[in-house]
Formats: structure tokens, C-alpha cells, sequence
């Protein structure tokens, strides 16, 4: 039977709109039925409308480039997600007599931080040792208040050693430092310390 007054309309639509809302399980039907419907959506609209190039519209007055110059530029340009040759691993030496010396040299300027030394005058005493990357970025933030060695007690022990880097421990009358040298233009210089554990 047709609905044929205003109030019969909106009777209708109320039982329309209202039957989510009448049950814990008509709302989870209806969640259910509307995600499946915008997935389906989601899926058949792409395919619908087919393949699209992707690349974005070329100014007008501008010609496209040449297929033929396209290839070239393709063929001659590495993929930046491939490696093209295998990584580099680090290749074990000897211990360098020179890095051992200038990590000997650097933790001795390291501890030598009598009173009234300035942060300054700390630096001044890393430098000659220290990479200039490694003295601003981290040295200049160290707090020589904090550091309780004040002597070297013993000789530095080989961790690891490569043919352009080197790995010591060296003992303090406070913590251990280990110390990490590197081959720089130069010469050896320490790139890198912490506390030994």
C-alpha cells in the first residue's frame, strides 16, 4: 500500500533511521554491513575506472621528453633502494703504535683538569688529540665538574683493533675510558669515549 500523507512518510523513515538504535546487536549489524559496503566501495570504484597514469600533467608549451631520453636517464641512474655492491666490513690490523699513542696522550689531557682549569683551557688541552666533528659536537658540552679521575693509572688494553680505527680501554683512578681512535686526514684522532664497564 502506498504511503500517501507527510506522517506516514516520516513514520516510515523514524523506523528506518531508528533501527540501528533498537538493539546492542542491530547497531553492530549495521557497523558490520556500512564497513563492508565502503571496503566494497573502495575496491570496485579503482578497478571500475581502470588503470590511470600517475605521473603528473606536463605545463602546457612544454614538450614531454623523448622515450629515447627517458631510457638513457633510466638506465644510467642506480636505483637508490638497491645496493650495488656489498657493504664494506672493516678490516682487522695490528694495533697502530701512533693510535695507541694518541690514545695514551688524550686521556692524559682528559684527567688533567686541576682547580680553576677552565672549560676552555680543557678543550685547548683535547684539541691537538680530538677530531674537530667530535671536540664541538660532544667535548665542548662535557661538564669537567663531573669528572673525578685525576690520573691515569695504567696502559690502554687493545679491544679491537682495524686499519683505520681503534678500539682502547684505559684505566683512571676514576671510571675506565674507552676510547674509540680514528684514521683521519690528520693523522689519529679520538672520535669517540665512554665509560668502560
Amino acid at each position: 500500500m502506498p504511503i500517501r500523507t507527510n506522517r506516514g512518510r516520516a513514520a516510515v523513515y523514524r523506523r528506518l533511521w531508528g533501527f540501528p538504535l533498537r538493539s546492542p546487536r542491530h547497531l553492530v549489524g549495521t557497523v558490520i554491513a556500512v564497513a563492508l559496503l565502503v571496503s566494497a566501495i573502495g575496491v570496485l570504484v579503482p578497478q571500475a575506472l581502470g588503470p590511470r597514469d600517475r605521473k603528473s600533467p606536463q605545463p602546457a608549451g612544454i614538450a614531454a621528453p623523448s622515450s629515447t631520453a627517458a631510457a638513457t636517464t633510466a638506465a644510467s641512474t642506480p636505483m637508490a633502494t638497491r645496493l650495488t655492491a656489498p657493504l664494506v666490513q672493516p678490516t682487522s690490523a695490528a694495533p697502530n703504535p701512533d693510535a695507541l699513542n694518541v690514545a695514551k696522550l688524550w686521556a692524559r689531557a682528559w684527567v688533567n683538569h686541576p682547580a680553576g682549569t677552565t672549560q676552555a683551557q680543557w678543550l685547548d688541552g683535547l684539541r691537538p688529540y680530538t677530531t674537530e666533528e667530535y671536540l664541538a659536537a660532544t667535548m665542548s658540552t662535557v661538564d669537567i665538574a663531573n669528572i673525578t679521575a685525576t690520573r691515569v693509572t695504567g696502559e690502554p688494553s687493545v679491544v679491537s683493533s682495524f686499519t683505520s680505527s681503534l678500539n682502547v680501554v684505559i684505566p683512571t683512578d676514576g671510571p675506565k675510558l674507552s676510547i674509540t681512535v680514528s684514521e683521519v686526514a690528520g693523522g689519529w684522532r679520538v672520535s669517540q669515549y665512554d665509560q668502560a664497564s
